[in-house]
Order: C-alpha cells, then sequence, then structure tokens
C-alpha cells in the first residue's frame, strides 16, 4: 500500500487536486488494493494500479487490477467483524465504482471515480534525456502514461551508461542514458 500512496500523490502532484478529494482517493486507493490482495489467486500476488483523469468531465479514476476472480459485493459487517467496510466506504466516496473483466486475461479491474472539479488539464510533454528521469515524473512507456518510483543509474554489460526508470506498472525499463524520453511537463514530486 505504500507504493500505491507514493503513486497516487506522484501522479496527483500537478493536476490541482484538493486536499479533501487527495484524503478521499486515498481511502478509496487503499480499500481497492486491500480487496485485491485479499481475493484468492493463483500463485502471483501481483496488482496494478492506474490513475487516470478527465478535465472536461472533472473525474478522477482510480483503477486496481488483480489475477483474482469474482465480483465485488457490498456486505453488511457485522459488529463485531473485521471485514466488510471497505467497499461501503469506496460507494459512499466514490461518484462511480465497479468492476470490470480484463480482457483476453483472467482477473478483473476494480475502479472508483472521484469528482475533482479543480483537476487541470493534460499537461504538456517534453522530450529529455533519459539520465534526466526522476521520481515522480510522469513517463510515457509504450503509448500509456506512467509515473516514474524511481530512477537509478546501471552499466550496460557492453559498456557505457544505462539509466533504469522503474514505471508504476510493468517491468523497469533500460536505456541508454542520452535516449530521449517523453515526460509531462509540471509532474514532478515536491
Amino acid at each position: 500500500m505504500p507504493r500505491a500512496r507514493a503513486l497516487l500523490h506522484a501522479v496527483f502532484g500537478g493536476w490541482g487536486v484538493g486536499q479533501e478529494v487527495l484524503e478521499d482517493a486515498e481511502s478509496v486507493l487503499s480499500e481497492l488494493v486491500t480487496n485485491a490482495l485479499r481475493v484468492p489467486v493463483p500463485s502471483d500476488r501481483r496488482i496494478g494500479v492506474r490513475i487516470a483523469r478527465s478535465a472536461a468531465e472533472g473525474l478522477l479514476r482510480l483503477e486496481v487490477s488483480g489475477a483474482g476472480g469474482g465480483r465485488p459485493e457490498v456486505r453488511e459487517p457485522g459488529e463485531d467483524g473485521t471485514g466488510g467496510r471497505g467497499l461501503p466506504r469506496v460507494a459512499a466516496l466514490a461518484h462511480r465504482w465497479g468492476h470490470e473483466e480484463r480482457a483476453a486475461r483472467f482477473g478483473k479491474t476494480g475502479f472508483a471515480e472521484l469528482k475533482a472539479p479543480d483537476i487541470v488539464a493534460e499537461p504538456a510533454t517534453r522530450e529529455v534525456a533519459a539520465a534526466t528521469v526522476r521520481t515522480g515524473q510522469a513517463l510515457r512507456v509504450r503509448g500509456e502514461w506512467r509515473a516514474v518510483l524511481g530512477a537509478r543509474s546501471d552499466p550496460y554489460a557492453a559498456g557505457g551508461p544505462a539509466v533504469v526508470p522503474e514505471p508504476a506498472e510493468g517491468p523497469p525499463l533500460r536505456v541508454h542514458a542520452a535516449a530521449p524520453l517523453t515526460l509531462r511537463t509540471g509532474e514532478c514530486s515536491g
């Protein structure tokens, strides 16, 4: 959960999201991640987190994907029960929520959309040398924007400098330090 929270803060940094919406989003994301981790899965406990926005609609969308099956259901928690409180909390905080089957793969994606009227439009992009990528920036990887959770230097076996940005989703990348990468402007950690 700390990585998901760090991702949320990194992504929201340049979006103009107010404190109340940020706190609601943290709570909702925490519940979605917890639910994904509690579902029995074949052998892989990995989950994916995606955070998107629609400035035109004033909405934030939080998605958590996992290999588990089944449908999330709102339950009435017992007075002494330890579970069953997460989805009612998501339902109370979200404008809309639910789940979608993952296309051509097993598992599902739970999602929640939160109203964020002050959200800013998509920032401009710029190309930079891979060596300048830092934690908290948004990097374009295979056509999708991904928050950078970390970046390190690493030499190539054949020689020469390499940079290894670690996107929030997918494997770390290994690129030449001078290779051009596309970043969103105004999306750095503070």
